[in-house]
């Protein structure tokens, strides 16, 4: 049994997604089978939580044994963690917080596996906050898209604007929103998929998978932006997107941290 106590208003579903991996995996049969209590008392639906209401979650071993994320690395001030397709970033910094002090530094999309750091104190994070506002971290991913790419590598540029209503981003040639930089490397062609290399040059909402899209490549297994007939006829229900590296330029006591590349064992 998992235990936790509400801080905000928020429907049973999110406060789930965003505090316990394990429950959100199987939140629907959790439901059904009326495994959840709210303040002692069962329920099947998804109710709205408020601050202060108590939520217990009833798993069987193996639905509380299922990973969500493993520790790639960690010291005294920094951990790096290799989350898990489905599952929020959120929820990852939920169960660090279980173990001990910790800072929410970055985020990925829940069906975005592979490498997120977190603090472990607050200079750390400081330290952590500055290194990714000003660029001084390498990100990069693997994906696995439609078609081959228009050159083997490329530099792409455009402008991205969100959609708040419809939860999504809008990518075009006119400056219009926020510029965005995509680099791109082709390391394998499959035929109706490639797989490819991505670093971020800027950091935005959906930056990846809109910008590939955009482009008409779009990540395999992508729902929002990507081709939903060949996720079907590929069975891919979440896109295939890993953050497979991450590396930082760090500055005075943290510079220790500098030419070390954390590596995702994950592959797609």
């Amino acid at each position: 049994m998992k235990k936790y106590v509400v801080r905000e208003e928020s429907s049973l579903k999110d406060f789930t997604d965003n505090v316990c991996a394990q429950a959100s995996f199987c939140f629907r049969a959790l439901l059904k089978n009326k495994e959840i209590k709210v303040n002692g008392k069962k329920t099947g639906e998804n109710i709205l939580l408020r601050a202060g209401d108590e939520v217990c979650y009833y798993l069987t071993k193996a639905q509380e044994e299922k990973t969500a994320y493993t520790v790639l690395y960690e010291d005294e001030s920094i951990l790096v963690a290799d989350k898990e397709s489905g599952v929020h970033s959120e929820a990852v910094f939920s169960s660090l917080c279980e173990r001990g002090e910790t800072y929410f530094i970055h985020r990925l999309d829940r069906n975005t596996s592979g490498l997120i750091a977190f603090a472990k104190t607050k200079e750390a994070e400081q330290a952590l906050k500055c290194a990714f506002s000003e660029r001084r971290t390498e990100k990069v991913y693997h994906a696995i898209v439609a078609g081959n790419m228009p050159r083997p590598r490329d530099v792409l540029r455009a402008y991205l604007q969100k959609d708040a209503d419809k939860a999504l981003v809008r990518i075009s040639a006119s400056p219009r929103g926020e510029e965005i930089i995509t680099e791109y490397e082709t390391l394998e062609n499959r035929g109706e998929t490639s797989l490819i290399k991505v670093i971020l040059h800027t950091g935005k909402t959906h930056q990846i998978r809109a910008h590939l899209a955009y482009i008409g490549n779009p990540v395999l297994g992508d729902e929002k932006y990507g081709n939903r007939a060949l996720n079907r006829k590929y069975g891919a229900t979440r896109q295939r997107l890993l953050a497979k590296e991450l590396s930082f330029s760090m500055q005075g006591k943290f510079s220790y941290l500098n030419g070390i590349t954390f590596l995702s064992p994950k592959n797609l």
